[in-house]
Formats: structure tokens, sequence, C-alpha cells
């Protein structure tokens, strides 16, 4: 292996012998810088390095016709000092190869994770296509920045979007990185996430009233989509979701029990919903179609419908209840309940909440329950006092506090029998 004293000259000068492909040229002045000459003409500056295992490596600095001597040096002097200290630089540059975008991990690695294990998998598809991939998508992952992400959920915010969906947004992304990190995807070392915190969840209560319903229930009945009209009309009565009813199958139904079994719920678990007569009722009077298992299939593919999105939207457009989503149905349902003091945890148990917490965002309407219930003993205890303060001389003379006269005392249930 020749060696020379590279100068901008001999750079500019030398060629390959003939009957050779190539001859390499080290520099007397610093160890390790190399040139290496092509029969072709072309020429790139190397520097060779020991790795922390004893092997020699060679780390391709550039071509000669696009940097200078003096360039190659400097960068050459880096490339060796990081060798010295054990940081291998041919290792990090195969890494900074090997580092994906966004767009390709996505594509590559995360969704096809998801859809072997998570039910929901469509929705972390349609937040990546939407809000996350038109910004960081064609970013190497360790591109992706602190700053980018919050500028997301900012702009998100001045859009209009609800905390719920940006939160998913930040929530998504943290699991991405969490993930690569997991898996050693290079360039994921680091959750670009990190400081970042999502903002309280606002819960959008809205509960329809008595007048409220009986609207409802009139524009239900006028609709001309019977099928999806009673698939509405069911989850009202049962307080089930959406895809609770929309999938139910007639097998699914045991009328001898008054029961609707979900046999994969929200909580990836069977539940049971449990049928009031009004739905058994409903349910009676649904046309089965022959050879379709389906309680309420399209009349157009036979299928369960995706969504009633449209005939709930033209319902409760004639209804005049504008900002009534059909999720608010399921909270109604257990408003209807809590307000005639059902306990929030028989309501837990008709929802199929796993969680009582959930459940915890009625509270405020037993609280009302309970409120109204001790203003009866406050009304009768109330004037009795008024009573005695006025003329009465004896509890005789007051006002009659028997049950006849006051239904709401006189109202009492039969303690259980002991366990």
């Amino acid at each position: 292996m020749p060696k020379a004293k590279l100068t901008p000259g001999f750079v500019r000068s030398a060629g390959c012998p003939s009957g050779r492909p190539k001859v390499d040229f080290f520099d007397t002045q610093q160890r390790g810088l190399m040139l290496e000459v092509r029969a072709s003409g072309g020429k790139t500056f190397y520097q060779r390095y020991t790795d922390s295992h004893g092997r020699e490596r060679q780390f391709k600095i550039g071509p000669a016709d696009v940097i200078t001597l003096e360039q190659a040096r400097r960068h050459a002097r880096t490339v060796f000092a990081h060798a010295v200290l054990g940081d291998d630089p041919q290792a990090r540059r195969r890494e900074l190869r090997a580092t994906p975008t966004l767009n390709e991990f996505v594509r590559e690695r995360y969704l096809p994770h998801v859809k072997s294990y998570k039910r929901s998998w469509q929705t972390d598809e349609t937040v990546l296509r939407i809000h996350i991939l038109p910004v960081l998508g064609a970013l190497a992952v360790d591109e992706v920045t602190n700053e980018a992400i919050a500028e997301i959920m900012r702009t998100m915010r001045a859009d209009g979007y609800a905390s719920g969906t940006t939160n998913r947004v930040l929530i998504l992304i943290r699991f991405l990185f969490n993930l690569g990190r997991k898996w050693k995807i290079p360039g994921m070392s680091q959750n670009p996430t990190l400081g970042l915190s999502t903002a309280p969840d606002v819960h959008r209560d809205r509960f329809l009233t008595s007048e409220e319903t009986q609207r409802l229930l009139v524009a239900i009945a006028a609709d001309e989509n019977r099928t999806a009209a009673q698939a509405i009309t069911l989850l009202l009565l049962t307080g089930a979701r959406r895809n609770e009813i929309t999938q139910a199958r007639w097998d699914y139904v045991n009328f001898d029990k008054r029961a609707l079994l979900v046999p994969l719920s929200k909580s990836g678990k069977p539940r049971t919903i449990a049928l009031n007569e009004q739905a058994l009722d409903l349910l009676r009077a649904v046309p089965r179609i022959a050879g379709n298992p389906y309680v309420f299939p399209s009349e157009v593919t036979g299928r369960p419908c995706a969504s009633l999105y449209f005939p709930w939207d033209r319902i409760r457009q004639r209804a005049g209840l504008y900002s009534v989503r059909l999720h608010d149905l399921r909270h109604s349902f257990a408003s209807f309940l809590v307000n005639q003091g059902i306990s929030l945890y028989v309501v837990q148990g008709l929802l199929g909440h796993s969680h009582a917490r959930t459940t915890q965002r009625y509270a405020h309407l037993a609280q009302q329950t309970l409120l109204d219930a001790a203003q009866v003993v406050g009304t009768i205890v109330g004037g009795t006092s008024h009573a005695l303060e006025h003329g009465a001389t004896s509890l005789t003379d007051a006002p009659d506090l028997s049950a006849k006269n006051h239904p709401d005392l006189g109202h009492t249930e039969e303690a259980p029998p002991s366990a």
C-alpha cells in the first residue's frame, strides 16, 4: 500500500497504475487518512480505524471532486477520535441508514402488529392518516421532535378539536415510540413525547328530558327507515352501545331470560344486556329475514349497518334535537335510572361498565335525587313546626303524618332475607 504526502496538487494529479482497478494512497501526515484512486478516474477519501473489537474498519468520507482535502482531514480526525473513544463511526452510519421514516415504521411494523390483537386498530389508522402522518410521516423517526408534536396539538385545538381527540394523538405517538424502543428500531431510542401532557378530558353530558324524549319517539315513529328506527329505539330502551345493537344476531336474543348477549364487549369480555318488556315487544315485532342471522340488517347489503349516522341525523333534526348525539341516548338511559333513585352500582351493571369510576359521571344526578327525597321530609317537618308555632297545642292538632296523607313516607320495601 503506497504512502504519500497528500496535498491538493497530489490529489488532482494522482492516477491509477495500468492494469489495476484501483490504488490506495495513505497520507504520511495524518494517521489512517486514505485517498482511493480508481482506474475510471474517480477518487474518494476514506479514514481507516480499528473498532472496539480490534477489527479494521474503513469509513467513507466523500468524493475528492466534491470535498476539499482540508474538509476531508477535519472529518477524518472526527471519525478517528470517535473510534479511539470506542464509538464505532461505521456502526453509527449503518444505524442512520437503517432508521425508517415514520411512514415506513407505521406501514411496515406498527399497523401489522396492532391488527393482530387490537380491535380498535382502525381508529388508530384513522388518527394516523388524518392528523399525524401528513405532518410527521416523511421525517425519519429520529427527526420527530417534541416541538413538532406540540405544534400538531396546538393546531388541532385552534381548529376546534376536543381535548379527547388531541389527547388520542399524543397517546398514540407515545405508544408508537415506546414500541419502537422496545423493538430496538434504529432512531427510536428516545421518546419525543417526553414532557408533553394530555389535556383534561371534558365529558359532554347531554341528557334528554321527558319532553325531548317524547319528541324523539314521534320522530322515530315517522322515519321511513324502519330498520334504523327500531335499532335507535332499542338503544334508548337498553342504554346499549351502538355496535352492540347493530351487530346483534337472533341467536344472541334470549326471550325467556329477557337478555341480549354481547359476545365481545368494549371491555373485551362477554356481557348481557337486560331487556325490559318494551324492548322485548320491539324485538318480537322486528321481521326476520330468512337465512339472515342479524336482527337489524341493512336493506341494501343484508349486513349490519356500519353507522346509523344518516338516519339518526334525519330523526334528530325532525325532532329539533340538533345537538344530541346517538351516544347521548346511552347517557339518557342512565339519567332516567339515576333520577328514579336506582343506585350507581345497578346502573354500572346495566351499562356494562368495567370500572365504577366510569359510572361516577352520573353521581351528580344521584345527588339531586337524594336532595329531592330529603326535601319531602323537610316539607313535612316544616309544616308541622309552622302549625305548632301558630296555635296547635299538641301533635294531635298538627297535620296528619300518616302514610295515607303522605304516600312518600308510607312507601316501604320489605327487608330482604338474611344471607
